[in-house]
């Protein structure tokens, strides 16, 4: 594993990764709500997809603002948060394995923001790449992290990738919407999650190592100065 340094490069792009990914997680969960809140007609959780914030499907294609334009400016701006958070993660890790899924996921999302689903099937194969590679990127998250976050981050992943399976068979209990956002939310939880996690272990490096000539000191030494 890299040693962390505080004042290295690689401590520096860690904790920009983690603010980025931490701050593009709470905006897609914020930017979502107040798209519905915003949305002028009925909008149900259940019957409606995430994107109809955006546009509805065509041939009949609708767009409300002003939910249209924050849904597509939040997918925008976090697609491009996450596809920074992946470069800095990848400088500061060189863990391939696990930016390409994250850098994947954030070019599909912001993809959805530049084509809303009147773009029709480019909209859903870009939707389907920020969904399975999110999925993918919290599973393999594990490998990097230590604690009890790894399991969890293993259980959000799979939850997106289990319910993208299971589609067919959820979505008459679910609702499309509802089912929708099974396979999404999880990974913003986890994106979020993981964020904190990078901001975290630079934060409790850094308090550990302010001042490295009285770590490891002698108590009594110490005591007596």
């Amino acid at each position: 594993t890299m040693e962390r340094t505080t004042n290295s490069k690689a401590g520096k792009y860690e904790r920009i990764a983690g603010l980025l990914l931490f701050l593009a997680g709470v905006i897609i969960f914020m930017g979502i709500i107040t798209g519905e809140v915003f949305y002028p007609i009925g909008y149900s959780t259940s019957a409606n997809p995430i994107s109809d914030l955006g546009a509805t499907l065509p041939p009949d294609s609708l767009i409300f603002q002003p939910s249209a334009m924050i849904f597509d400016s939040t997918m925008i701006a976090t697609g491009v948060m996450i596809l920074l958070g992946a470069y800095f993660f990848q400088r500061s890790n060189k863990k391939k394995l696990l930016s390409i899924p994250l850098g994947l996921g954030g070019l599909g999302l912001l993809g959805v923001g530049v084509f809303p689903s009147n773009y029709g099937t480019v909209h859903l194969i870009l939707a389907m790449l920020a969904f399975i590679s999110a999925g993918i990127a919290a599973i393999l998250s594990a490998k990097v992290i230590s604690g009890h976050y790894r399991h969890i981050s293993i259980c959000l992943g799979s939850i997106t990738l289990v319910t993208l399976l299971l589609w067919n068979t959820l979505t008459p209990l679910l609702g499309y919407g509802g089912t929708e956002r099974w396979a999404a939310y999880p990974s913003i939880f986890w994106l979020t999650g993981f964020g904190a996690y990078l901001l975290g272990i630079q934060t409790a490096y850094a308090s550990q190592h302010v001042n490295p000539q009285v770590v490891g000191s002698n108590p009594t030494s110490a005591s007596k100065a």
